[in-house]
């Protein structure tokens, strides 16, 4: 090939990704080596299971069909335009063409030799990422399989020192344990903790397991206050049993079992069992050594706030941890875990304040239990973002002449807590549908019949509040009112199996996210046109799809939607690809509308597709595609069409 034609096309090629990711002198070469084809309009370039070629492809112009052939019919798979790659099966995983590609008009097509590019992608690891996310193509999922998570193709820009990542490191925990035996004296351990300068000492049998554990805190508060006489055994100051962890431990993992515990040391044991060997201490001091901030220490300063003004600003250096997560493509689960457990301390203060104003101005607080709680997206442990509140409250049976002053009390209360979470930085529901609404503020019973009249008449509004509040999750009080209603919807649902044909009927009638030539569907008119709307055409078609599932399967207390996806994998073997795909797609969609939202200080629900990256809109469109299988799942199982 002449110098000219080669220059011509390395100018081409360096604007299209992966091959802007090559150095000149490499993509000069792979140019140099590219056939250049013309096809008729009509013209095949390579058929479904036909056998491997020694080329993949790039439209330079014109357009490109894939088909999918499916008991004799041709299923138009992607469109393929200037600069999009395909033809890569054989290049990834040396097999036959998954499709059929045949040229939609007059085309010019770069073909590539495999031979000359494979030996590239040793080196090169980001053009392997970018290749391996190229689903829209014949790639295959098995390979894509290889590289899971990596969404970012630029992410070292990011990895500057404010994004230094250490949650996924592991621990070091040579450092030889501070124990002694239950039998020591309290002032003899305080020696011993003194000598080794530690904040707290393992209690251990004659085998060297842990059967108790003290702290700096036990002391202050247990000996100092006079409860316990220095000269008694630890074993009657100890804490027990010792929370324990496995020695191959991770950051990540302590953070989330100091958050979740309320906790400031863990013992690490040889099998993370209390049943083997002490190996070490881990506190959160460690932790503090390590990294500046982490959610522990976020957690123990909400708890110790008096003001919306201090939780707003805790709940902003949280969004600065979730950026950082973000860009370093940590596990969507780990960080849903950590910013939900951040917003229900939030929520759980501001109660704990409400009830403290209303007790300043003379009405005491209730003794009838109650449950506050979290919905929708907060309910699926999915608010990532500070968007709306979506929130309710049950509180337990009273007698009826109780009833009014009861509920009384709880909407003064509610109206304390939404309007905190407000302050903090959760806007009102739009709708009102918050715990001080009275409409969402009820005793069991009264939600109990709520419930059945929404499912025993289900219209498109009952269908929606189910879709709401179906999701909740209980974030304070007592958890056993909320495990009586769930139990009576499961027993709605099971004399009433047709409120689930009306659910799926809603979530089938769902807009599709792509146009039949794979463009985005966007909005064509209003404040976001021409703005693709992820949680609309996306995200909701998977959440509603998973909770309809997750019901029928009488599932309970699963409500995150890739969990939820994830059991259904397990319940359904049949269907265990289709499930796995849409909880992986349903996790980048996740992640990429929290990127939207950090960029743009907005929901990130809503962007322009054409602001998008050539990587973002394949990745994305990726994403979509167990909507439809999903969609013709429900339609066959819940008999969709019979419903009027």
């Amino acid at each position: 090939m002449s110098n000219n034609i080669a220059t011509r096309i390395y100018d081409f090629l360096k604007n299209y990704q992966p091959f802007n990711l090559l150095e000149r002198e490499v993509l000069l070469q792979v140019s140099a080596n590219v056939v250049v084809k013309y096809y008729q309009q009509g013209q095949e370039l390579f058929h479904q299971d036909g056998d491997p070629g020694a080329y993949f492809f790039v439209v330079r112009e014109g357009a490109i069909m894939l088909f999918k052939e499916e008991n004799g019919k041709e299923i138009l798979v992607d469109e393929c335009g200037e600069g999009d790659l395909f033809g890569m099966r054989p290049l990834l995983a040396g097999q036959n063409y998954a499709f059929t590609g045949k040229a939609e008009e007059e085309s010019l097509v770069y073909a590539i030799p495999i031979s000359v590019f494979k030996p590239i992608l040793k080196g090169n690891p980001k053009v392997t990422w970018y290749l391996a996310k190229h689903l829209a193509t014949d790639a295959g999922r098995n390979f894509a399989n290889l590289h899971k998570g990596h969404l970012f193709l630029d992410q070292d820009k990011y990895l500057d020192g404010q994004f230094r990542l250490v949650e996924i490191q592991s621990l070091e925990t040579s450092k030889k344990p501070v124990t002694c035996p239950p039998t020591c004296s309290i002032r003899d351990a305080a020696v011993i903790m003194t000598k080794h300068r530690v904040s707290s000492i393992i209690v251990v049998d004659e085998e060297g397991r842990p059967v108790g554990i003290v702290t700096d805190l036990d002391f202050r508060s247990k000996v100092v206050t006079g409860k316990f006489e220095a000269t008694e055994t630890v074993a009657a100051l100890m804490s027990s049993p010792v929370i324990t962890v496995g020695a191959e431990v991770t950051v990540a993992d302590v953070q989330i079992e100091m958050v979740r515990r309320r906790i400031h040391h863990l013992c690490v044991t040889e099998d993370g069992t209390p049943h083997t060997k002490v190996l070490g201490v881990l506190s959160e001091h460690d932790l503090l050594v390590i990294q500046g901030n982490n959610p522990a220490v976020l957690v123990r300063e909400i708890l110790r706030s008096k003001t919306a003004l201090e939780l707003r600003r805790i709940r902003e250096r949280s969004e600065r941890l979730l950026e950082k997560y973000i860009y370093q493509e940590v596990s969507i689960s780990y960080i849903c875990n950590i910013m939900s457990e951040v917003n229900d301390t939030l929520v759980r203060r501001a109660i704990e304040l409400g009830m403290e104003d209303l007790e300043q101005e003379g009405q005491p607080r209730t003794e009838v239990p109650f449950a506050w709680l979290t919905l929708g997206s907060g309910g699926r442990k999915e608010q990532l973002l500070r968007t709306d509140q979506d929130n309710a409250l049950v509180f337990a049976d009273v007698p009826e002449m109780d009833l009014e002053k009861t509920q009384n009390y709880f909407l003064a209360l509610s109206e304390r807590v939404t309007k905190m979470l407000y302050d903090i930085g959760f806007d009102y529901c739009p709708g009102k549908m918050m715990a001080s609404n009275p409409l969402w503020c009820k005793s069991l019973t009264s939600w109990k019949r709520q419930f059945a009249n929404w499912m025993l008449t289900p219209d498109p509004q009952h269908i929606r509040y189910c879709t709401i509040f179906i999701d909740y999750r209980p974030v304070y009080g007592d958890e056993a009112l909320t495990d009586l209603l769930t139990q009576h919807i499961f027993d709605v649902v099971e004399h009433n199996p047709g409120f689930l044909s009306h659910m799926a009927k809603s979530t089938v009638e769902n807009p599709p996210p792509l146009s039949f030539f794979r463009n985005f569907v966007v909005e064509a008119s209003g404040e976001h046109k021409d703005n693709f709307d992820i949680k609309k055409r996306a995200m909701i078609p998977l959440a509603d799809a998973a909770r309809v599932l997750i019901l029928d399967a009488k599932v309970g207390k699963i409500n995150n939607t890739f969990q939820r996806f994830e059991k259904l994998a397990e319940l359904e073997e049949q269907n265990r690809e289709l499930f796995e795909s849409a909880a992986e797609a349903y996790e980048i969609l996740i992640r990429y509308r929290t990127l939207q939202g950090l960029k743009n200080k907005s929901s990130g629900r809503f962007f322009k597709p054409a602001e998008l990256t050539k990587m973002e809109r394949l990745n994305l469109k990726n994403t979509f595609r167990p909507i439809d299988e999903l969609i013709s799942l429900l339609t066959l199982r819940y008999q969709i069409g019979y419903l009027r």
